[in-house]
C-alpha cells in the first residue's frame, strides 16, 4: 500500500512538472511552427501570383524595349545627319586652312630659296671679285697704285683739320682731365730743379704714390671729394705722406687734393701717368726721346705678336722680381736697348695691376710721341711703301689733324691693297680686304 501511495505521489509530481514546464514549452514550439507554416503558405501564394503575371510582364517589357529601340534608332538617325553636316563643314574649314597654310609655306620656301640663291650668287660674286683683285694686286705696280689712289682720297679729305686726339692712356671725364692737366703743369714747374739722375727716384716716388692711391680707395675718395675742407686735405696729406716722399711729390699731392676729380678711381692712374712722364722727360734730357719712342713701339709690336710673353708679364699674381727678370732676359736677347727704355718697361711691369702689358707699352709709346708734340699714326699696307708714299701720307695726315705725325708702318699682305690707318682712337680703313669683308657682311642671310 505504501508503495502505491509513493508511486501516486511521484506521478502527481511528474504531472505537475509536465503541466508547469513541459506543456508551455511544447505549446510555444507548436505556435512557432504554425506561424512558419502560415508564412510559407503566404509566400507560396505570392510566388504563384507572380508566376501567373510573368507572361504579362514579359509582354510589357518587350513592348517597352521595342519603344526604346525605336527612339534610339530615331535619335541615331538625327545624330548621324547632324554629325555628317558638321564633318562636312569641318572638312571645308580644314581644306581652306590647309590651302592657306600650303600657300604660306610655298611663299616662305620661295622667299628662302630666293634669299639663298641671292646669298650664294652674292658670295660667288664676292669670291670672284676677290680672285680678280688678288690677281690684279699680284703685280707690285698695281698694288702700289691702290695705295696712290687711296692717298688721293685722303688728300680730298684733308680740307679741314681735326683736333688733337688724346694719346694719354687714361679714360677720363672732363673734371679729371682738367685735374691731370693741372698736375702735369705743376710737374713741369717743379721738375726743372731735379737733375737728370734724380728723375729716376722722382718717378719711383710717384709710382709708389699711384699704387697706394689705387689700393686705398678711402684715401683717394677723401682727396678727390670737392666737398671736403681743403685745409683738412692738406693736413691729411702731411700726416700720411710727410717724411715718406720728397717735397716735390708732396707738392703734386697737394695740387691733386685741391683739384676737382670726376671719380676717386682716377687719382691713382694719374700719378702712375706722371711717373711715366718723369722718365720720358729724363729721356728728353739725355737726347734720346726719339730712340726711346722707337724702342717702345718695337717692344709693343713684339708683345702684340707674342701672347704668351704678354700673359707672363701681365700676370700680377706672380712675383714682380720674376717678371722683371723675364723682361731683362727678353731685352738682353733683343740687342741694345736704351737705359730709359728699360726703366720705362720695368716701371710698366711693376705698376701693371690687371692690365695687359702690351696695351700699356703701346699707350706708353703714344705718350712719348705726344710729349714730342706729335701724333702717332699706325699705317698698314700689303707691301712696303715707297719713300714718296710715306712722305705724302705723313703730309696728308698732318694736314687732316693739324699736328706733326709720327708714322709707324707695318706690312700685312692680307690687306691686299690700300691702307689701314689708326690715329689714337680713330680708324681710317681703306684696305681692299676691308671693302671685300664689308661686301660679304652686306650679303643677305
Amino acid at each position: 500500500m505504501s508503495t502505491f501511495i509513493g508511486q501516486l505521489i511521484g506521478f502527481a509530481i511528474l504531472a505537475y512538472l509536465a503541466v508547469k514546464y513541459v506543456f508551455p514549452l511544447i505549446g510555444g514550439l507548436m505556435a512557432k511552427q504554425q506561424e512558419a507554416i502560415r508564412v510559407s503558405l503566404a509566400e507560396s501564394k505570392t510566388a504563384a501570383d507572380k508566376l501567373a503575371n510573368a507572361d504579362q510582364t514579359k509582354a510589357q517589357m518587350l513592348a517597352d524595349a521595342q519603344t526604346e529601340g525605336e527612339r534610339i534608332r530615331t535619335d541615331a538617325q538625327s545624330d548621324s545627319i547632324r554629325i555628317a553636316e558638321q564633318l562636312g563643314e569641318q572638312a571645308v574649314s580644314d581644306a581652306d586652312r590647309i590651302k592657306a597654310l600650303g600657300a604660306s609655306q610655298i611663299e616662305s620656301m620661295r622667299a628662302q630659296q630666293i634669299r639663298a640663291l641671292r646669298g650664294s650668287l652674292g658670295a660667288d660674286a664676292v669670291n670672284r671679285a676677290e680672285e680678280i683683285v688678288r690677281a690684279h694686286v699680284a703685280d707690285p705696280a698695281a698694288q702700289a697704285a691702290t695705295v696712290d689712289r687711296y692717298l688721293d682720297e685722303l688728300d680730298s679729305m684733308a680740307a679741314g683739320s681735326a683736333p688733337l686726339p688724346s694719346s694719354v692712356s687714361l679714360n677720363l671725364k672732363s673734371s679729371s682731365r682738367a685735374a691731370v692737366d693741372a698736375l702735369v703743369s705743376k710737374f713741369e714747374s717743379v721738375s726743372n730743379t731735379v737733375d737728370t739722375e734724380g728723375l729716376v727716384g722722382f718717378a719711383d716716388e710717384l709710382g709708389a704714390v699711384g699704387q697706394l692711391l689705387r689700393a686705398n680707395r678711402n684715401l683717394s675718395r677723401v682727396l678727390s671729394n670737392p666737398a671736403d675742407d681743403p685745409g683738412a686735405k692738406r693736413t691729411l696729406i702731411d700726416r700720411v705722406f710727410g717724411g715718406k716722399v720728397g717735397a716735390k711729390t708732396a707738392e703734386l699731392l697737394q695740387t691733386a687734393g685741391a683739384a676737382r676729380w670726376s671719380s676717386e678711381q682716377d687719382l691713382g692712374p694719374a700719378f702712375i701717368y706722371l711717373a711715366q712722364v718723369v722718365l720720358l722727360v729724363r729721356a728728353e734730357r739725355l737726347g734720346a726721346g726719339e730712340r726711346v719712342e722707337d724702342e717702345l713701339f718695337r717692344v709693343g709690336r713684339a708683345l702684340d705678336s707674342s701672347p704668351d710673353l704678354t700673359q707672363m708679364l701681365s700676370d700680377y699674381g706672380q712675383p714682380v722680381e720674376s717678371r722683371l727678370a723675364l723682361l731683362d732676359d727678353v731685352l738682353n736677347r733683343g740687342g741694345s736697348t736704351h737705359q730709359v727704355t728699360r726703366e720705362l718697361l720695368a716701371q710698366a711691369v711693376e705698376l701693371t695691376h690687371g692690365e695687359r702689358i702690351d696695351l700699356v707699352v703701346n699707350d706708353l709709346a703714344e705718350v712719348a710721341v705726344t710729349r714730342r708734340g706729335e701724333l702717332v699714326a699706325r699705317a698698314s699696307a700689303a707691301a712696303p711703301l715707297t719713300d714718296a708714299q710715306r712722305t705724302r701720307l705723313t703730309t696728308i695726315l698732318s694736314r687732316i689733324y693739324g699736328h706733326p705725325i709720327a708714322l709707324k708702318f707695318d706690312v700685312d699682305p692680307e690687306l691686299l691693297g690700300g691702307l689701314h690707318i689708326t690715329v689714337a682712337d680713330e680708324v681710317i680703313d681703306g684696305a681692299i680686304s676691308s671693302r671685300l669683308a664689308a661686301a660679304r657682311i652686306g650679303l643677305p642671310d
